[in-house]
């Protein structure tokens, strides 16, 4: 997904930066919009909140970009963005669990796996500084180290356009999302444990 919205979010983000924009404005900018999608899945307003949803993944894909552009991309803007993201995708379960009581358990059950997911990358990328591996560069520049997975941006954003397309069938595609963030974690530990061994060797 990354290589194929990649040089639209360039353009956009020098463009963007040419005009002062600030890329740390624009993500706790995108944070706000995004959790505006809680109370609209309460209302069960799901269009509405897809809208809100998508906006929050088009800033979030261009406020790295302003950075760049911009010359400040720093280490602080790295941290600063993956904690909105993360604080962005625990908010979209919450709306589902509000919006239905049906959906708690299920909404449990994916919030759990999300901690999951997101605890592994970030461990993953400390082990890496510590060990002073190197980024591959496959998803774009970033401020640390990037773990790949099975499931990364794309498919938690699909996941939440299914979501509000089909808030009925909540409870199976939050199953299996979580099925899939929960194999996720698992397969970034393999891998921790698999980049230590054979080093050691």
């Amino acid at each position: 997904m990354r290589r194929l919205v990649g040089p639209s979010l360039d353009r956009a983000g020098a463009w963007l930066a040419a005009c002062g924009a600030s890329a740390n404005v624009m993500t706790l900018g995108g944070l706000g919009i995004g959790l505006l999608s809680v109370p609209l899945l309460a209302c069960g307003a799901y269009g509405a909140a897809l809208l809100v949803i998508a906006i929050n993944r088009l800033v979030d894909g261009l406020d790295g970009a302003v950075a760049r552009h911009r010359g400040t991309a720093q280490p602080l803007g790295g941290y600063l963005d993956i904690v909105c993201d993360m604080a962005f995708y625990a908010a979209v379960p919450v709306g589902f669990a509000l919006a239905d009581r049906q959906n708690g358990a299920w909404a449990a059950l994916l919030l759990a796996s999300f901690v999951c997911t997101a605890s592994s990358f970030l461990a993953r990328a400390v082990l890496a500084q510590q060990r002073g591996e190197t980024d591959d560069g496959k998803r774009g520049r970033k401020s640390f180290f990037f773990s790949a997975g099975i499931v990364e941006g794309s498919e938690t954003i699909l996941a939440f356009v299914l979501f509000c397309l089909f808030p009925g069938d909540f409870p199976w595609l939050a199953a299996a999302m979580a099925a899939l963030c929960f194999w996720t974690a698992v397969a970034r530990v393999l891998d921790g444990f698999r980049a230590v061994a054979n080093s050691q060797v």
